[in-house]
């Protein structure tokens, strides 16, 4: 699979690669398959930084430079793959240190790629990729990443991350029934979401916190979540009396999912 990528972390040698804490926290995982192990294990995942094995060469390309055309060189990276025998889904695979890398045979000549979590999230969420998820120390003590669990991991630790959130820790929350439905609000998200590929479904309830009330949109989707919500902010802004009253969350948030069990969505992309 060839695919131009931004890896962060691929200035670092192969060689000082290390991730004790990751092992370790494998390790007991293992031993003791529960919630906080596999909590432990999965923030441990995305702290790291990974080898990847990859053939990279040089492929000319051109570009227009002052109404010239300029031929220059650029790098292309291809993976190296996992396949699994019986149902044939490619993974990458992603090794915690170098004697792990080692363990792969007939990766002489291959190029050590070094990556982190969120660029290894992102070329699994790729529209052009074909692999299905990651595979941690394949031929080792391996940890398996199924695409959907890689959705859910890197969405809930983009939510925690971003600044934009309205939902704070600490504060009293209820869910419900909006007191009345925005009609015009969800006509104007409906024909927005129905050009964004890339958004599966979307939730609307009303949200409490301390008090004040607004709406709560959950939304179900792939690809960059800041560009998803902005782009949601930015339509539902002329319905409503501030961005505080508008939350948002991503569908694989456990609380988002429990606000909208037994719910409609009132956007759901329609199928090919």
């Amino acid at each position: 699979m060839n695919q131009n990528l931004r890896v962060e972390g691929s200035n670092i040698p192969a060689e000082q690669i290390k991730n004790p804490k990751l092992c370790a926290a494998i390790e007991a995982m293992q031993a003791d398959n529960n919630q906080q192990t596999i909590n432990a294990m999965i923030t441990e995942v995305v702290n790291a930084k990974f080898i990847l094995p990859a053939n990279i060469t040089q492929v000319p390309s051109a570009r227009t430079h002052n109404g010239q055309t300029v031929m220059e060189n650029a790098t292309q990276v291809q993976f190296r793959l996992l396949e699994n025998n019986q149902t044939k889904q490619k993974f990458f695979g992603a090794f915690t240190d170098i004697d792990e890398f080692n363990k792969w045979q007939g990766l002489k000549s291959t190029h050590r790629v070094v990556t982190d979590f969120d660029s290894l999230a992102n070329m699994v969420m790729d529209a052009n990729s074909n692999t299905e998820g990651f595979v941690i120390n394949p031929f080792g003590k391996s940890v398996a990443f199924p695409k959907p669990m890689v959705i859910s991991v890197k969405q809930q630790y983009d939510y925690m991350r971003r600044e934009k959130n309205t939902l704070k820790e600490g504060t009293q929350v209820k869910v419900g029934e909006p007191d009345d439905y925005p009609i015009d609000l969800m006509a104007a998200l409906i024909n927005h979401l129905s050009t964004e590929p890339q958004v599966n479904a979307a939730f609307l309830r009303m949200i409490e916190q301390d008090g004040k009330k607004g709406y709560f949109i959950v939304v179900d989707f792939l690809g960059n979540m800041d560009e998803t919500f902005e782009g949601i902010v930015k339509v539902a802004k002329p319905y409503i009396d501030d961005e505080d009253a508008l939350t948002l969350m991503p569908f694989s948030m456990e609380f988002a999912r429990g606000a909208v069990n037994g719910i409609e969505p009132f956007y759901r992309k329609a199928q090919d």
